[in-house]
């Protein structure tokens, strides 16, 4: 997916949604915008805000327009918590699962990590970035991609690396399990999910 210039758009979305961004300088430029918006005052329209939102989603989880509006029409039709859905539903991404297993350390990398084949789920390699991990699905890097530099040392990093409450991380063996679906945490979120599904539901 080609984005463009990540430091611009990150700029005016006012969230650091790119790993590149996501550094002290950023923070700092970023608090300096804040205040001066503060200064001279006025206020987004709803729909500004829903959008800005909306693209915070899309470039944290790096997927298309066409699929996170997808995914808020499958959460609508689950039922009356479209919210937890959405979240289920985006966090369950395979290339998601294995960044949040601390396979990779962002979710670019991760998304080229299945895509070149290295990673299985239940025993089969996948490439495809977007599957859908169930309750009970074993997310591994494929035993001869192993010995690659990307992941020859990866066992002792994630020796200390706490995975999240709905996946348990197998460090030496590289591998994780999904046990649960996961949940919206608004502290661990850089946009606000209602307002995504306001902008979709105009």
């Amino acid at each position: 997916m080609i984005i463009g210039p990540k430091y611009k758009i990150a700029k005016r979305l006012g969230a650091a949604v790119f790993e590149k961004t996501q550094t002290q300088k950023f923070a700092l430029s970023e608090a300096r915008t804040a205040r001066n918006k503060t200064r001279r005052g006025g206020m987004a329209s709803d729909y500004k805000k829903q959008l800005i939102e909306k693209q915070k989603m899309r470039f944290s989880y790096g997927i298309s327009e066409k699929q996170l509006s997808r995914y808020v029409k499958e959460s609508f039709e689950k039922g009356h918590q479209p919210i937890a859905a959405l979240i289920a539903r985006l966090e369950s991404r395979l290339d998601n699962v294995v960044y949040r297993l601390g396979l990779a350390k962002s979710r670019r990398l991760a998304r080229q990590l299945v895509s070149h084949g290295h990673i299985c789920v239940n025993g089969r390699r996948l490439n495809i970035p977007s599957h859908k991990v169930a309750i009970g699905d074993v997310v591994s890097v494929r035993e001869q991609s192993k010995q690659s530099p990307l992941f020859v040392t990866l066992d002792e990093t994630l020796a200390s690396y706490t995975a999240p409450h709905w996946l348990s991380l197998t460090a030496k063996s590289l591998s994780g399990t999904k046990g649960a679906e996961p949940t919206y945490e608004p502290s661990e979120t850089l946009f606000d999910p209602q307002q995504v599904l306001e902008y979709y539901s105009r």
